[in-house]
């Protein structure tokens, strides 16, 4: 459905009063467009699978959410929106066909939204998009910018994951995967990097860096696609592409890159080249090589939306991460207690070496793995990975929208790690770690499921 169309519908809904329902509305992505509808005058409604902290917040917004999918659900509905994960056997989703109502993915409910924007940030790729996404809402925010910030995970300076701003900047983060992002509508393309992931829906990684491709020429001609200049496959996606490109990267050959680099237990400090000139000075309050090349991203952003050097500088200094993202959550028997969303071998070993950097007793490592097809089709990768902690602890896979047709569990990921174990519950794991734990360990839940419920288990 082409973007105006998608407009149109959201447009009729919103000025008639009319009720848009969401499914899968407790989801990070879900819930900020529940909230954004209903900021923009619309009449919203949602259900969900589960009952939680974030259905009823929704509620206390004066958004009707129901728990269970049920045709009788959407019997008043003028339009459905639904994340990639519902399928369309749902009874609501069968239920809208049924009776005729429009229905949009998320995706295309939010390219509609961004049509109204003059200026829009998407920030894609395998790893860090989070991470990115938010460091720039920190910046445009202390550059007094007044963006609309759209984030996939909650970031305490916008106490959420949606901020409403009232000027024509949006800054959004855009996920490839069923290729969501290609709905979108950016007028700069952020490209992290390109790994395979998500081969329950791509082919390879040539399907990948194809869609990678669709993405940036999403930009105007007028418009700009910044890329990891050092990532072999975001280059390949940009080869040849009749747009202006902004190279990010370690190595001075990058459009904008770090010099005179300083690192202490993970934390970075450098100033930032851009286009051959001292655009202004970063230190970063997150650990990790990986951050400073999110960093690196986020100042291209900065860059091409002439955001001042010293509010850039001063806005990295407020951040301080993101939800899910290596955040602390408690000390425990003298170690300390944090959870990362890390669920790609990649992003493990980039968190496991930042952790590394801390200087702590020992690394143990939580891990969940998230869906059956990425655990079997990276397996041997999550070994190399994972084999960074000192002690592995694996959990059960996260199903998530699978069925386990694969045969794969824990047990064949922690074979494969020296020491690894395997678990059968978050309670067996908590009772691994108190006969284990150290003074001085630093222990991480990790993975992209539940598995940051376990700490709540630590008492």
């Amino acid at each position: 459905m082409e973007a105006m169309k998608q407009k149109e519908i959201l447009e009729r809904a919103i000025h008639g009063q009319m009720p848009i329902h969401l499914i899968g509305i407790g989801g990070v992505s879900m819930r900020a467009l529940a909230k954004m509808l209903k900021d923009m005058g619309a009449c919203v409604q949602g259900s969900d699978r589960d009952e939680s902290t974030y259905t009823e917040a929704l509620r206390e917004m004066g958004i009707p959410v129901a728990i269970g999918h049920f045709a009788d659900n959407v019997k008043n509905a003028s339009v459905i929106i639904r994340t990639a994960a519902i399928p369309d056997s749902n009874p609501e989703i069968v239920a809208a066909n049924e009776a005729g109502i429009p229905i949009l993915s998320r995706a295309e409910a939010w390219g509609a939204i961004m049509t109204a924007y003059d200026q829009v940030v998407c920030v894609a790729g395998t790893h860090g998009k989070t991470s990115t996404t938010a460091m720039i809402a920190t910046f445009t925010q202390a550059a007094k910018l007044d963006p609309t910030v759209m984030v996939g995970g909650d970031l305490k300076s916008i106490d959420g994951t949606l901020r409403i701003g009232h000027s024509p900047l949006f800054v959004a983060e855009a996920c490839e995967y069923r290729n969501s992002f290609l709905s979108f509508c950016p007028s700069v393309a952020v490209i992290l990097n390109i790994d395979r992931d998500h081969l329950d829906f791509f082919k390879d990684t040539d399907d990948i860096i194809a869609s990678f491709r669709l993405f940036a020429m999403l930009t105007p001609e007028n418009g700009a696609v910044i890329i990891n200049g050092e990532d072999a496959n975001s280059r390949k996606a940009v080869e040849g592409l009749p747009r202006r490109v902004i190279t990010f990267g370690l190595d001075e050959t990058c459009d904008v890159h770090p010099e005179r680099v300083w690192e202490e237990t993970g934390l970075f400090r450098c100033d930032v080249i851009a286009f051959g000139a001292l655009y202004g000075r970063l230190r970063l309050s997150v650990p990790g090589k990986h951050n400073l090349l999110n960093a690196l991203a986020s100042a291209a952003v900065a860059v091409e939306l002439g955001v001042p050097s010293e509010a850039y500088y001063d806005g990295m200094k407020q951040y301080v991460g993101v939800g899910r993202r290596f955040e602390f959550k408690k000390d425990w028997r003298g170690a300390k207690i944090y959870d990362d969303y890390a669920h790609h071998p990649n992003e493990i070993e980039a968190t496991l070496k930042a952790a590394k950097a801390v200087k702590p007793n020992r690394v143990i490592c939580v891990f969940q793995p998230h869906t059956y097809s990425r655990t079997v089709k990276l397996l041997d990768e999550f070994a190399v990975a994972l084999s960074h902690a000192d002690r592995a602890i694996i959990c059960p896979i996260y199903a998530a929208r699978e069925t386990n047709t694969y045969g794969i569990s824990a047990e064949d990921v922690a074979k494969r790690i020296p020491g690894g174990v395997a678990v059968e519950s978050f309670d067996e794991a908590a009772n691994l770690l108190e006969t284990i734990v150290q003074p001085g360990d630093l222990i991480f839940t990790m993975g992209a499921g539940n598995v940051y419920q376990l700490s709540d288990l630590l008492v």
